[in-house]
């Protein structure tokens, strides 16, 4: 959602992502590496063909150096965002999706989408998706009561999108609650 500077005050995209980052993913290293220790964790060894598990930013920097090839997470595939995005335009809540998916299907896309099979038709999933998301997030905030919200299955992303205008929006609501009636 675009929205106007004075609202943007909750993180950037761009931040999301470097938090996602840390989320681990699967890789076929192409490179032997013993256990290296970083502040984040200690992390290998890299033994090619065996599967490692390892941060998103140390797999971009490894493929990057074409040094490994990311193993897509399970959602990640075209057959489960299409369900996805048939059970997200077919039922009122929001389906459930990783916290993080939108951050780390960007980062994977981007640097990695000769490792992600029909990574067009997933981009274009990706995006049906977040269009479907944004315009429930919209039904529901249209709904807004003073006293509670529940939006479950909301992503980071998505949370972040609507903080600042949800934070106005309940202060007003809030404040128009406490003031006396006038009969």
């Amino acid at each position: 959602m675009a929205l106007p500077q004075s609202l943007r005050t909750s993180v950037t995209p761009l931040e999301l992502e470097l938090i996602a980052s840390e989320q681990l993913v699967e890789i076929v290293p192409l490179i032997t590496m013993e256990k290296t220790a970083f502040i984040s964790g200690a992390y290998g060894p890299l033994r090619p063909p065996a599967k490692c598990r390892i941060p998103l930013w140390m797999a971009t920097n490894l493929k990057l150096k074409k040094k490994c090839h990311i193993v897509p997470p399970e959602w990640l595939s075209a057959d489960f965002l299409q369900e996805r995005l048939a059970k997200e335009t077919s039922r009122p809540e929001f389906s459930k999706l990783p916290l993080r998916f939108a951050e780390i299907a960007k980062v994977i896309l981007d640097v990695a989408s000769d490792d992600v099979q029909n990574a067009d038709k997933i981009k274009s999933l990706l995006k049906d998706l977040r269009e479907a998301r944004q315009a429930k997030s919209r039904d529901g905030l249209q709904k807004l009561d003073h006293s509670e919200l529940s939006l479950p299955n909301l992503c980071s992303m998505e949370i972040n999108e609507i903080r600042p205008f949800f934070i106005q929006a309940m202060g007003i609501l809030t404040q128009l609650d406490r003031e006396p009636s006038a009969e």
